[in-house]
């Protein structure tokens, strides 16, 4: 099954894409993991890649659709693959279907995790990260220890920059716009399948077997 998943910063997908690739055998994909990796590995894209990113630049997306390509035709991919994120918006999705046509496969399905702004907020606004030991905590889920705790370890546990609302919410209008004309691009091709990513972790993993159940 090759499949590509879409939803806001906070929407679980990630979890849910970790879970099922494992449970079909896939290679979860993300285009961070695979620039990370080819960078590591001196691969051509990845010493071009390398140049950008020593420079604090993107990295342009025609050097990143290479790492995309060369990702795909891996041995572990060749029954099926999940990308995680990618495409973010229309331009991509018209430079990815060519490349999955060139390389003999094809899309089974598209899918989008819903989930209300106001819960994004929630989610991310709730963050906190230790100074000293990086953990990471959630107000509401994870809360941090108490100070008392913490002494011995000396933490100091903050809030980042854009986990603030008005970070959260800016970053919600730019994903919005780019991604809701390839939510609609996607519907239109008969891929789309949403999922509510509003629940439980456990929830939502049983809507999308379900859902994905429905079309195979």
């Amino acid at each position: 099954m090759r499949l590509v998943f879409l939803g806001p910063p906070g929407a679980g997908k990630g979890t849910q894409a970790t879970r099922l690739a494992n449970e079909l055998g896939i290679p979860h994909i993300s285009t961070g993991e695979i620039l990370r990796a080819a960078i590591a590995r001196s691969t051509p894209a990845g010493i071009e890649a390398k140049a950008y990113v020593d420079g604090g630049e993107l990295v342009p997306f025609a050097i990143v659709l290479r790492l995309v390509e060369d990702r795909l035709q891996e041995d572990d991919a060749r029954d099926g693959w999940l990308l995680d994120g990618f495409p973010r918006n229309l331009e991509q999705a018209h430079a990815l279907e060519p490349l999955i046509e060139k390389l003999g496969q094809n899309l089974d399905h598209v899918v989008f995790f819903e989930v209300a702004d106001d819960e994004v907020v929630r989610r991310l606004s709730g963050r906190r990260v230790c100074k000293t030991c990086s953990e990471t905590f959630h107000l509401e889920f994870s809360p941090p220890p108490d100070p008392q705790d913490c002494a011995p370890r000396q933490c100091e546990i903050f809030q980042r920059s854009d986990d603030s609302e008005d970070s959260i919410r800016n970053r919600l209008e730019v994903y919005s716009r780019e991604t809701d004309p390839l939510v609609g691009h996607y519907q239109e091709s008969g891929l789309l399948v949403t999922v509510s990513g509003s629940g439980p972790i456990d929830e939502v993993e049983s809507a999308l077997r379900e859902a994905l159940g429905h079309r195979r």
